[in-house]
């Protein structure tokens, strides 16, 4: 049995009666449950499915914005036909972005890496992980006081540099050499689908960029506890299945009906 509330589900099978749907969402925590490995995350094979299935309907749209390098996404979720997705949090839209940085910008990543990797020199469990327009620094792994230390210097060091955007999430911090977030991209999904209703659920502190674009008729999902702008909230990535699932469910019923 679903345990979504009541709320979440009236809000679901409203929205998905708009004339075009667009289903957005992160990947770690939310299509994937969080694990201490990155390259071990896997999708829930519920939620793929219920996207493959929203995906296969008329004028609707299904998309996966994630801090991860789009390369990265790709391998990760073997996203189903026509799934649009977005990486290293709305600055790759597509294959090959990192050939169109300007030859100042990528001095810029050049020096932010550089200075992560001495940051992050000698120090157990901090991980780089880098991507065409950024550097995250991962700490999951790491000690208690050496993942406090390191994201201290990262940010009292790369991340105050002009043309550096910082970006917190769950003990990460990620240095963006291009301006760029979830909510911008998740803006102009919209915008180019010629979506009108959004559904987008997150469960990092980055995803909070992508809550406050929604408006009147979207539904916002949080995942997980903590403060957050959205409306909804659910436990576990178990229940993004369930909500996908219905969304699924209430849009072909949608479709089928003419409505």
């Amino acid at each position: 049995m679903s345990r979504l509330d009541p709320p979440l589900v009236d809000a679901l099978r409203s929205l998905a009666r708009t004339e075009h749907l667009l289903a957005a969402s992160d990947f770690d925590g939310v299509l994937a449950p969080i694990v201490s490995e990155p390259s071990a995350a896997r999708p829930l094979p519920g939620s793929v499915a219920a996207l493959a299935a929203l995906a296969e309907l008329p004028r609707t749209d299904v998309a996966a914005i994630s801090g991860r390098a789009l390369d990265d996404l790709r391998t990760l979720l073997a996203p189903p036909a026509g799934m649009h997705l977005i990486g290293s949090h709305g600055s790759e839209f597509g294959a090959g972005f990192s050939a169109g940085l300007s030859p100042e910008v990528a001095e810029r990543r050049a020096r932010v890496e550089d200075a992560a990797r001495a940051i992050a020199a000698g120090r157990p469990g901090v991980a780089l992980e880098t991507k065409p327009v950024s550097v995250a620094v991962h700490v999951r792994n790491a000690d208690r006081q050496t993942a406090a230390e390191v994201l201290a210097e990262v940010l009292a060091g790369p991340a105050t540099w002009d043309g550096v955007h910082v970006t917190q999430g769950k003990e990460v911090a990620e240095l963006v050499v291009v301006e760029a977030s979830k909510g911008t991209a998740l803006d102009l999904l919209r915008v180019q689908l010629g979506a009108t209703g959004v559904l987008f659920v997150g469960d990092d502190l980055t995803d909070e960029k992508a809550f406050v674009r929604l408006r009147d008729g979207d539904v916002g999902v949080k995942v997980g506890p903590g403060d957050t702008a959205a409306r909804y909230r659910v436990d576990d990535p178990e229940d993004v299945t369930d909500l996908l699932e219905l969304l699924a469910a209430e849009r072909r019923a949608t479709a089928t009906s003419g409505g």
